[in-house]
């Protein structure tokens, strides 16, 4: 099988799971360093298609092969990174404008501060609608629509 071929495999009776950790795919991680290069395949002679520069940038992986990962960004773009490049820290980007976040998870809450469009937030918790994110030194809680980085499905504590 050639790298570029690598196909989940399905855990009996369960989710689609990665041939290398068995844990679920896809799923999201985040961008441990400020820089990782993003390969053609998954080896370093493959070649450096681009480069993600956004520390703490969310991830999806969608294939594992080795010590690398294939991953996509919240534009459906990306390619193999080494794995030592990925944290599981849980991160989101913010998907609408002046988003406000919330003291509590409930529309007309209350709000703390605002977001600006694209900010990368730190996921403190999910339920099922409402996700607590914390970035610039605020807290809040803002509906998981307005979010890429966390499954519509997703429960985190």
């Amino acid at each position: 099988m050639r790298p570029t071929e690598v196909t989940p495999v399905a855990a009996p009776g369960g989710p689609v799971v990665g041939p290398e950790t068995n844990l679920p795919l896809p799923r999201f991680v985040s961008l441990k360093t400020s820089e990782a290069n993003v390969r053609r395949g998954p080896s370093l002679s493959h070649r450096i298609d681009w480069v993600f520069l956004r520390r703490d940038m969310p991830l999806q992986i969608v294939a594992e092969y080795g010590h690398w990962r294939r991953v996509v960004d919240r534009e459906g773009l990306g390619g193999w990174v080494h794995y030592s490049l990925l944290s599981g820290v849980r991160t989101v980007i913010v998907d609408r404008d002046m988003l406000p976040l919330l003291a509590r998870p409930e529309e007309g809450a209350p709000a703390a501060a605002q977001v600006q469009l694209g900010v990368v937030a730190r996921i403190e918790e999910c339920q099922p609608d409402w996700c607590r994110i914390a970035a610039g030194g605020y807290r809040g809680w803002v509906p998981k629509e307005a979010l890429w980085g966390v499954g519509a499905d997703e429960i985190l504590e």
